[in-house]
């Protein structure tokens, strides 16, 4: 991980200084070996040994450090996650939020474009967040959180704007959120995770997306 860090580790690296002081640098590069090995291989498959070779330190150190392997990860994706990736996650995100977009279309084409460049930008910490949730209960409940107080309930008011406008059907917004979600996530798995080496056009894919979640797959009738 000599390379350069992606846009959340350093701010990651701050945090987790919490109250001890700053962290030296053996345990800066156990942080983040242990994120480069989380997301490269999972939490199960790596072993403990590994993360110390790759840090450059005995094992014993990362036991001084933290008591276990799963406390490392949490160090990462539990308590320090939920102080970053929550700002993080809403920093630019709440800024688009609030912007007065008079089309609905508009509105949706700006979400796509802005998470596939979080995605982008942050494939390590998704692909931990993403292998890890479903066995660990307490990033379980962080991430419901996160997503039900902060990214879910802005959201749905958006959504309940453009009703108001009559630009979008009269259905419950979380079913029209997740119906738009679902659509995204899939654009930003298939060309940043399946197929990152297949060249796309950004703009285009965006925009077939964007037409699918407004108009369906049904043929249009003749105008």
């Amino acid at each position: 991980m000599r390379d350069q860090k992606e846009q959340w580790l350093a701010e990651l690296l701050r945090l987790a200084d919490g109250d001890e002081g700053k962290k030296t640098a053996k345990q800066a590069r156990i942080l983040e070996a242990a994120i480069d090995m989380f997301a490269t291989k999972g939490f199960a498959a790596t072993s403990t040994s590994e993360i110390a070779q790759k840090a450059g330190v005995a094992e014993g150190t990362i036991f001084r450090h933290y008591k276990t392997k799963k406390d490392l990860l949490l160090s990462i994706a539990g308590p320090i996650a939920v102080k970053l990736v929550a700002p993080f996650l809403m920093r630019d995100f709440a800024k688009m939020l609030e912007l007065p977009y008079e089309r609905v279309d508009d509105f949706f084409r700006a979400v796509a474009k802005d998470r596939l460049r979080f995605a982008r930008g942050n494939m390590k910490l998704i692909r931990i967040l993403v292998h890890e949730i479903p066995f660990h209960p307490e990033l379980l409940e962080q991430a419901k959180t996160l997503f039900r107080d902060i990214v879910a309930a802005r959201i749905q008011k958006v959504i309940a704007h453009f009703q108001s406008l009559g630009q979008i059907k009269e259905e419950q917004p979380w079913i029209i959120m997740r119906t738009a979600a679902s659509l995204f996530i899939g654009l930003a798995v298939s060309h940043l995770v399946l197929m990152p080496d297949v060249p796309f056009d950004e703009e285009k894919e965006i925009d077939r997306i964007v037409d699918l979640l407004m108009h369906g797959i049904s043929p249009r009738a003749p105008e």
